[in-house]
């Protein structure tokens, strides 16, 4: 582990004592408290980070929606690595100078995520059901077509009509 992560960790840790709780931690308290007992102390890095973050947000939420009805994400990221940084780059589907190569990339990527949050669930869901055996086994159904063909049904619907 770097310094860094041991300094939150043990800040965390230090918080977890002093504050106690119901075994429930949230960020943003446990940062305003690091910050305000100077344990803390953000970089220009990472101010710049934090906007940057916030902007990223800002593309993630932007949806449009096109004349068929069908809501869509309007900025999409490829994310690379450049020396030790990863770094993302971001583009509009209606900017018609935005590469198709970057959508490729991009779709690729966000499958893969999703591969990978179905692949942690289970493997999450496992654990659980190992320590509970005394319990039902929770069952998390991964093939998502029929939720997908349920979503779609309202615009399909649109059509007919």
């Amino acid at each position: 582990m770097s310094a860094y992560v041991n300094q939150v960790k043990t800040y965390i840790e230090r918080y977890q004592a002093e504050v106690g709780g119901d075994g429930l931690i949230d960020p943003h308290a446990v940062a305003e408290w690091a910050y305000q007992r100077g344990l803390h102390k953000p970089s220009i890095r990472t101010v710049v980070d934090a906007i940057a973050s916030d902007i990223s947000q800002f593309f993630r939420e932007e949806f449009r929606t096109n004349e068929d009805g069908q809501r869509y994400r309007a900025k999409h990221a490829v994310r690379f690595k450049k020396g030790e940084k990863i770094m993302s780059l971001w583009a509009d589907m209606d900017d018609v100078k935005a590469p198709r190569d970057h959508f490729l990339k991009s779709f690729a990527q966000r499958r893969q995520q999703i591969v990978g949050d179905c692949y942690q669930l289970k493997t999450d869901v496992d654990v659980y059901n190992g320590k509970n055996e005394d319990q039902q086994p929770i069952q998390v159904p991964l093939d998502f077509t029929l939720d997908i063909e349920e979503l779609q049904l309202p615009l399909q619907v649109k059509k007919i009509a």
